[in-house]
């Protein structure tokens, strides 16, 4: 049986009340980071908002980056569709790399905060770093071979493993958009496919 995404936490299983704090806590911390961006915010900030104490907060995150993390592998867990197994293959892997370059295609604000915290040394960030590169893998696994996704050709995966993650950083750092990253990953995916 599988875990729903809001009872799952970087430290530890959820309750239901537990679950609903840390949405709480989530949406109010991009909301902020919008308002008034990722420089301006304090775990502090953000417990006010969404109406908990600061050591409640400090309970479920150890910093800022560890939040915004937080936010963003939520949203990733929640977005990004299985597969369509009825596509061609090509299709089926630039629907999954679409999906995942515009989780915050048009929020300038936040897509800054989630690089700066994804690229953070702290403990919690690096796990969800880790579950996050995970589930990428898995959605590219699914889509190169929906009836086996464990019988798939590991350097192709770990291709496209650094397409999306060197195109996510060109577009993190404000070179491009993350439309114009989402056609150019497209573009990149299909000869990379095309070719293996």
């Amino acid at each position: 049986m599988s875990t729903p995404i809001a009872h799952e936490s970087t430290r530890r299983r959820l309750t239901a009340t537990q679950a609903d704090t840390v949405a709480r806590l989530t949406t109010a911390a991009v909301e902020l980071i919008s308002e008034d961006g990722f420089e301006a915010l304090t775990v502090r900030l953000v417990a006010k908002r969404a109406g908990v104490a600061p050591a409640t907060a400090y309970t479920y995150f150890s910093s800022k980056n560890h939040l915004v993390a937080e936010a963003f592998w939520r949203r990733l867990a929640e977005s990004v569709d299985a597969p369509n197994p009825k596509q061609k293959r090509t299709n089926r892997v630039v629907s999954v790399l679409r999906q995942v370059s515009l989780l915050v295609a048009g929020e300038t604000e936040f897509a800054h905060a989630v690089t700066v915290a994804l690229l953070g040394s702290d403990p919690d960030v690096e796990h969800l770093r880790i579950k996050i590169g995970v589930l990428i893998r898995q959605k590219l696994a699914q889509a190169l071979n929906p009836a086996d996704p464990e019988d798939i050709d590991g350097l192709l995966v770990e291709s496209l493993e650094m397409l999306y993650s060197g195109a996510l950083m060109t577009a993190g750092m404000g070179y491009v958009t993350y439309e114009h990253i989402a056609d150019r990953l497209a573009q990149s995916a299909t000869l990379l496919l095309e070719n293996a």
